[in-house]
């Protein structure tokens, strides 16, 4: 028996940070939104006694720990103790969304694998209960449950669907290697070590935009508080971001931690414009392009 999900690759229209709170973490106000990058992960239910095993396939899947600290893994244990059960699946991810690049990759997999693994289990978890299995794992994760656009605060993890009007076209340049999350976030407390950083609050300017649906004053209102501390650990970056503008994008940001960049086009056809020019440029590994919203985490197949 065997249940497929998938799950999106998510980005930040805004991501302002506040300070660093004692237990390590960050306050954060970010406007996510689900991106048409996905990630596939199928639980197989093995003989009994057998444990679980991971096997990781795809175009990005070098960098992929097929160990415990998989989160598709850790997903998939945490589901079947509440189950009670034992944890004897053989997991298998195809993976699409790049490794430590900004797009919350590993917690596509642990909201896919939740969703999988709920279903083969028929453990029929409630809304509520999956949202805070996921706020366990990662604070990513309960975005990629429930995907389309959205409000995140807390450190990310408490998520509230927003308005957003029409679709969004996005180019996606991929960088030949992956950040450290936990590096660009120390990074940027270092160089706000001196400021008195006020609690985050999303931007007025960007939600208004969203359900006018203008992308132009989408454009103008898109913010990162973390690209700084990116661009500073990857000089490269900076070259990315203004061949991207020079290709015609209407604005240039770094996704979450980087290293990916991301252009914001005025609709499908100025996206592939964009998709051309920049793949010319030399700037990055490989450019994608992608549209947002999408849904979050969804079945794709059940063979039980």
């Amino acid at each position: 028996m065997s249940v497929t999900a998938s799950a999106p690759a998510k980005i930040n229209l805004a991501l302002i940070v506040g300070p660093r709170r004692t237990d390590g973490f960050h306050d954060l106000a970010t406007i996510y939104q689900a991106v048409s990058m996905w990630d596939e992960v199928t639980v197989e239910q093995s003989s009994a006694g057998s444990g679980l095993h991971l096997t990781i396939s795809g175009p990005e899947s070098f960098g992929v720990p097929a160990t415990d600290a998989n989160l598709a893994a850790k997903a998939a244990r945490a589901v079947a103790a509440l189950a009670d059960r034992p944890a004897d699946f053989h997991i298998t991810i195809k993976k699409d969304i790049p490794v430590a690049g900004g797009m919350a990759g590993g917690s596509a997999d642990a909201a896919a694998a939740l969703v999988a693994t709920d279903r083969l289990l028929a453990t029929n978890l409630t809304k509520t209960e999956l949202t805070a299995l996921a706020a366990s794992l990662g604070s990513d994760v309960p975005f990629a449950l429930l995907g389309g656009t959205a409000i995140g605060s807390g450190r990310g993890e408490v998520v509230a669907p927003t308005l957003a009007r029409g679709e969004l076209h996005w180019v996606v340049a991929l960088a030949d290697e992956g950040l450290s999350t936990p590096d660009v976030f120390a990074t940027l407390d270092d160089m706000r070590s001196d400021a008195v950083i006020p609690p985050p609050v999303v931007p007025t300017a960007l939600a208004n935009a969203l359900v006018s649906g203008d992308v132009t004053a989408i454009a103008a209102a898109l913010h990162n508080d973390m690209q700084t501390a990116a661009v500073s650990l990857r000089p490269s970056l900076q070259r990315t971001l203004a061949a991207g503008m020079d290709a015609g994008a209407l604005a240039s940001v770094v996704s979450g931690s980087g290293p990916t960049s991301l252009f914001l086009a005025r609709d499908a056809d100025h996206a592939t414009d964009i998709t051309v020019r920049l793949s010319g440029a030399g700037v990055c590994r490989t450019v994608r392009r992608v549209m947002g919203p999408v849904v979050g985490a969804r079945l794709v197949s059940d063979n039980t």
